[in-house]
């Protein structure tokens, strides 16, 4: 891995992957592998040595964020988890204020796991719901039930741990809008501060896409997903989350700030099998099988096994794409902070075509999405790739 020559130390996020999982969803891509028979200290060790390896490369003075996903980190045991976060906070500066996520489990996390996380500056819990409907539930291939949830969260209120936030799918196999009413109706009663919303997404190598391929499987049309976008949107904005990005809603003060490290195209060290990181001008991506990821930390040396180069045309066409999701958009004089050249003068022609269109606006300095923008966000990031 190449690193910079100028290593000027700014203030990084970092995203640690933790692949071990009880059971494997039917529609997930996600680098993760059977947590059985897995070495799994040893992958937590070598984590913490990649981290030690990539600062050296990459120094940071301060973590703006931390966030552990997966797979399943609530799949380890405590001791575990002790072991991992323990490194985490040794080898990564970090304020108690800065936000620090981990990834849970509906009916995974015990007391003593909280407390463990808690114990280390844990402060968000992420918690993949899906939907509160048990026969879909089980059609997508989650062992978790909508009691589950209510159990978990009425612990996690008990142990006074409310920065919680769930994530939804909507546009699922079968799925009915009275089915995903009722869903959008029982996560809005749980009165909690953020919620994501993702409409399905077939991926290759998924249980999912060879179904649908085998006509096994009927997905709801684009008209009925469309609906049940626009309601997920008016039901949040009636509830006091506003949606700060095209499928996040929040209330004021409590949208993702790791998230808007990915949204406002900023660093973030990948760390684990198959993470994806950016720092520099570069985009790397880690070897994602598990023997493939721990052989080169054997020998110290990190586990990349793909990197590119962002050229000054890239780095603005990924600024404006990701930043566009946001519903604040794209600062002009953040823009031109970053890349000493005007907005206007190298999107011009593409920004008044799309406002004709009515896609985007220019308001308070920014580009932004229409509302329209919104439902077809993925038209309107095309227009701004310039090769």
């Amino acid at each position: 891995m190449t690193t910079m020559n100028n290593l000027h130390t700014s203030n990084r996020s970092a995203y640690i992957h933790i692949p071990f999982c009880e059971h494997i969803c039917y529609y997930c891509d996600f680098n993760k592998v059977f947590i059985e028979g897995q070495p799994v200290d040893e992958y937590i060790e070598k984590m913490l040595l990649e981290i030690e390896l990539i600062k050296a490369a990459y120094p940071s003075q301060d973590t703006k964020t931390i966030y552990i996903g997966g797979g399943t980190p609530t799949s380890l045991s405590a001791k575990q988890l002790d072991r991992l976060l323990q490194g985490v906070r040794e080898r990564l500066p970090f304020q108690e204020t800065n936000e620090f996520t981990v990834e849970a489990n509906p009916g995974d996390l015990t007391q003593e796991k909280l407390r463990v996380m808690k114990n280390y500056g844990v402060n968000r819990l992420s918690m993949g719901v899906q939907t509160f409907d048990n026969q879909l539930l089980k059609k997508i291939g989650r062992k978790h039930t909508a009691e589950d949830v209510y159990q978990t969260m009425d612990f996690l209120e008990k142990e006074d741990f409310r920065n919680v936030s769930i994530d939804l799918i909507y546009a699922l196999p079968g799925q009915t809008l009275e089915s995903f009413r009722d869903t959008l109706h029982r996560a809005l009663a749980l009165d909690l501060p953020h919620y994501s919303l993702y409409s399905l997404i077939l991926e290759n190598k998924t249980m999912f896409m060879n179904w649908v391929r085998q006509g096994r499987l009927e997905l709801p049309d684009q008209e009925v997903e469309s609906q049940m976008f626009e309601e997920t949107i008016e039901a949040m904005e009636q509830a006091g989350r506003h949606q700060y990005e095209v499928s996040n809603f929040a209330l004021p003060g409590k949208e993702s700030q790791h998230n808007l490290i990915y949204w406002n195209n900023e660093e973030y060290y990948g760390i684990g099998a198959g993470a994806s990181g950016y720092l520099g001008q570069m985009r790397y991506k880690n070897h994602g099988p598990i023997k493939h990821y721990l052989k080169p930390l054997e020998s110290g040396i990190l586990p990349v096994v793909e990197t590119e180069e962002l050229t000054k045309q890239n780095q603005m066409e990924e600024e404006m794409f990701l930043g566009l999701r946001k519903k604040v958009g794209v600062s002009t004089d953040v823009f031109f902070e970053k890349y000493q050249v005007a907005l206007a003068d190298v999107y011009g022609e593409v920004i008044e075509q799309l406002k004709k269109e009515r896609l985007i606006i220019e308001e308070n300095g920014s580009v932004k999405m229409t509302k329209q923008g919104l439902f077809l966000g993925n038209q309107v990031f095309e227009k701004f790739l310039l090769s």
